[in-house]
């Protein structure tokens, strides 16, 4: 089993109003030095088989055609590694 992850992301000559509007709360939330803020997608995919090429070539497709809109919006796929779950916390 392997996991890809698809990252989803406006243009960049794509105005962001969401990325925006936490650009300028930042600030007021004693966040300072942040020049700028891009909102996207994650999605994480659980693949039945390994993530060779074939598979590789399918979840591009899917992104391509039902996870983004190309016409606004970039995606990358990669392909994720078991995390380590031996002593880790969490980040949070």
């Amino acid at each position: 089993m392997a996991r890809v992850v698809i990252d989803v992301m406006l243009k960049p000559e794509i105005l962001d109003p969401q990325g925006q509007a936490v650009q300028r709360a930042l600030p007021r939330l004693g966040f300072d030095g942040v020049a700028d803020v891009r909102q996207g997608k994650r999605f994480e995919i659980e693949l039945e088989g390994p993530a060779d090429e074939a598979a590789l070539a399918r979840v591009r497709e899917m992104a391509e055609t039902f996870l983004a809109n190309t016409v606004i919006e970039d995606f990358t796929v990669r392909v994720e590694e078991p995390a380590d779950t031996a002593g880790s916390g969490s980040s949070r």
